[in-house]
């Protein structure tokens, strides 16, 4: 009974957003697994603030077989009940270099081919929760290839771990000193080159 409500404590902690868990973040590094009809993959994700609610990530993963993508999506994130738990997504660009099956209708037979180089479009739908300086995601990533691969379409679900390498705040105080220095670099004002040659 007592761990029930210690439970409950913890989730309402996260959830109502308090100050105890209140890790927004500016930068995170971390791990992401994928699961896929195709493949498992183990990569590394940096998700980067760009604007209030945008970010930028990047995510290489790989089977260490016959599959590696690089991924670049621009993301949108939305507040659901608190700012430390969101709503995203987002689309981008991919890269890779991945194995493909070829079905010959003909005769009912499969040809399997890899180092095959792909590019393709990468779009992404989730959820994130910051606590403790940490950014725990949940997503679905589907990839509709361009070039380099006989299946149109693959599916992959994304579990991410990443650590807060900078805070919101800290990004946000560091973006307001670059621009006070830029704004006080313009409101300086230049003496004349006559007054060089006046006597003090």
């Amino acid at each position: 009974m007592k761990s029930r409500k210690a439970l409950t404590l913890f989730f309402f902690l996260i959830l109502s957003g308090t100050p105890l868990f209140a890790q927004r973040y500016g930068t995170a590094l971390g791990l992401r697994l994928g699961n896929s009809d195709f493949n498992r993959t183990v990569g590394l994700t940096l998700q980067q603030r760009l604007l209030d609610r945008v970010t930028l990530e990047g995510i290489i993963q790989s089977d260490f077989s016959r599959n590696t993508t690089l991924s670049v999506l621009a993301q949108k994130h939305s507040p659901i009940i608190s700012k430390r738990f969101n709503l995203y997504y987002g689309a981008g660009i991919a890269f890779g270099n991945e194995e493909s099956f070829i079905k010959n209708s003909g005769t009912n037979e499969i040809i399997h081919t890899y180092g095959n180089s792909t590019i393709g479009v990468d779009l992404i739908g989730g959820i994130e929760l910051t606590v403790v300086g940490a950014v725990i995601s949940l997503d679905y990533k589907p990839n509709i290839n361009l070039s380099g691969r006989e299946e149109f379409y693959r599916g992959q679900v994304g579990i991410s771990a990443r650590t807060v390498l900078v805070k919101s705040k800290e990004q946000k105080r560091k973006q307001k000193q670059r621009q006070k220095v830029r704004n006080s670099g313009k409101d300086s004002v230049k003496k004349p080159f006559s007054d060089l040659f006046q006597k003090n």
